[in-house]
């Protein structure tokens, strides 16, 4: 009858443990999640900003945004165009 009890108090304490553990994950994972969300929101923020940003530097120096453009195309045709025309 000792051993019983002996082991119901093991019982209890392996429950004990296993509902602690839970509750430790538990707010692991939420604390996780937040963190996920407010990286995710920074994110878009910054996003936008930067869309911004470069809006408002199209319409200040529209020229020069159209030379960049420019200039740009023909380096990335002049890459392709050597990647899939190779010289023998």
């Amino acid at each position: 009858m000792a051993e019983l009890l002996e082991k119901q108090a093991t019982v209890d304490e392996v429950l004990r443990e296993v509902s602690r553990i839970k509750s430790v994950v538990k707010d692991a994972v939420e604390d996780g999640i937040r963190s996920a969300t407010r990286a995710a929101k920074q994110g878009k923020e910054f996003a936008e900003d930067t869309i911004h940003d470069a809006r408002h530097a199209i319409k200040r120096n529209p020229l020069q945004a159209a030379g960049l453009v420019l200039a740009a195309g023909v380096v990335i045709g002049s890459l392709v165009t050597r990647v899939c025309y190779p010289r023998d």
